[in-house]
């Protein structure tokens, strides 16, 4: 019975330990499992969930810390700043974004990147029985399981025409309640080169493999749940992620002369952590193709549609299907402000998340400390 009810709470801890599910995991071991930091992949910024994430070599605002920093080099204003905002499984998962970009000249920009990913309030029922045997709903507590990443971005444009650079340092930091957390540090790198009317973008994440290192603190009365009812005791162990590389081309078309516009791009994400669920897969890498297409009016509307998760599914006769996630969204622009939405996977007809997703954009010119208010 006990065993049941601690279901709830050996499921975060499983998230926290997904990576150290081994019998015995020390400090001196290092193993890099698949999806590892996965929270990170989810994407930010409703224009580019809009296209399928299909945005590496066309990313050009405050959310480029995120897809490819040398898209960063295009912040051309004092201040940019991103936010994002949406909800998973029926809201109980929360996902934020908050973005920050700053022209310190014509060819160089820095920027930062922080994104939360969350359930709050989940159940502890570890205590859920006393000693005497007795259910005592009292003794339930609650606590978050939350994944935090932070990026320092800074970009440049080269002395070649057309090509800009950039790179990131990021933080991670990941925390189950009061029983585990980690630390976590890597290097993103990118690039984006423009020529004759073409882009193309590579973005090479955890570029020297991100290191996450986990440490557990159970109590006694919690290791002795574990113990009685056969569940591992989690141990503390390093974590590995392994390079992701994404490479990009996009094309941008005039329609006419009334300033309708379209524009393509195709990103192929390459992981390096062996086999995945993905269209082509080997035991040393997988790639994982993603389109997206727009059309718009000026920089006023832009409507956006892509598709991206293409993977295969096993039914039920042990046949399979290729499964491919649809999404739609549209832009509005005034000014200096971007409103951007996105509804991914429309119609659940994909096995991936869904959601709707709000993401705001503004641009901020540079405060002018000798200017006054008029007298009255």
């Amino acid at each position: 019975m006990k065993k049941i009810w601690l279901g709830t709470f050996c499921a975060s801890i499983a998230c926290a330990q997904i990576s150290l599910s081994q019998e015995s995991t020390d400090l001196t071991e290092t193993i890099a499992p698949k999806y590892s930091n996965e929270f990170l992949a989810i994407g930010i910024g409703a224009d580019a969930l809009g296209l399928g994430n299909s945005v590496v070599a066309q990313t050009n605002n405050v959310n480029s810390g995120y897809w490819n920093p040398a898209g960063l080099t295009a912040v051309d204003k004092w201040l940019e700043v991103g936010l994002m905002h949406s909800e998973y499984f029926a809201g109980i998962a929360k996902y934020d974004y908050i973005g920050l970009a700053h022209s310190i000249d014509d060819k160089s920009t820095i920027g930062f990147t922080g994104i939360r990913f969350a359930v709050d309030d989940i159940p502890n029922t570890t205590q859920l029985i006393d000693n005497n045997g007795n259910i005592d709903y009292d003794r339930i507590t609650t606590f978050t399981a939350a994944d935090y990443g932070f990026l320092f971005s800074y970009a440049r444009k080269l002395n070649v025409e057309g090509l800009s650079v950039g790179g990131n340092f990021k933080v991670i930091h990941r925390k189950v309640g009061d029983f585990a957390k980690s630390w976590g540090f890597g290097l993103d790198a990118g690039a984006q080169y423009e020529t004759n009317g073409w882009k193309f973008g590579v973005m090479a994440r955890d570029v020297t493999s991100t290191f996450n290192a986990w440490v557990f603190t159970l109590d006694q009365e919690t290791r002795e749940v574990f113990v009685n009812t056969g569940n591992t005791i989690p141990e503390n162990g390093l974590e590995l992620t392994l390079p992701r590389f994404i490479f990009a081309g996009y094309k941008k078309f005039d329609i006419g002369k009334k300033g309708l516009h379209a524009s393509a791009e195709l990103d192929i994400d390459m992981t390096t952590d062996g086999k995945r669920n993905a269209i082509v897969r080997t035991g040393l890498v997988s790639l994982d193709p993603h389109l997206g297409v727009s059309v718009g009016f000026k920089n006023y509307v832009t409507l956006r549609a892509g598709i991206s998760n293409m993977q295969y599914v096993k039914d039920f006769d042990d046949s399979q299907r290729l499964n491919i996630q649809p999404n739609v969204g549209v832009g509005l622009n005034f000014k200096s402000f971007y409103l951007d939405y996105a509804f991914t996977d429309i119609g659940d007809a994909s096995v991936a998340l869904y959601s709707h997703v709000v993401s705001l954009r503004v641009k901020l010119k540079k405060p002018n400390p000798n200017k006054t208010e008029p007298s009255n």
